[in-house]
């Protein structure tokens, strides 16, 4: 998720410990990036957690009963989904 290239480019400062630094230049080194590639990008990731996490959506009565009798029904029988769930991953193989 790159910033635009016609964006202005500013300084976003942060103080921080040697090892929390330590690490998040480890981490960096690991995906190619420099820290602040590598800083950017986590915190984009989050606030867009953040933010879709916190979505407000809004319905009319009829709506709201039918999404709430939806959220409270059992879920129905998937013979795919619980063979999944009995597959073990591959890195417990």
């Amino acid at each position: 998720m790159a910033a635009p290239a016609s964006a202005e480019r500013i300084s976003i400062n942060l103080r921080t410990d040697t090892t929390s630094r330590d690490l998040i230049d480890r981490a960096a080194e690991a995906l190619g990036k420099n820290r602040s590639e590598f800083m950017l990008d986590a915190a984009r990731r989050e606030a867009t957690a953040v933010l879709l996490d916190q979505r407000l959506f809004l319905l009319d009565d009829r709506a709201f009963k039918r999404f709430t009798a939806a959220l409270d029904a059992a879920p129905s029988d998937n013979a795919r989904l619980q063979r999944l769930l009995r597959t073990r991953a591959p890195w417990e193989r």
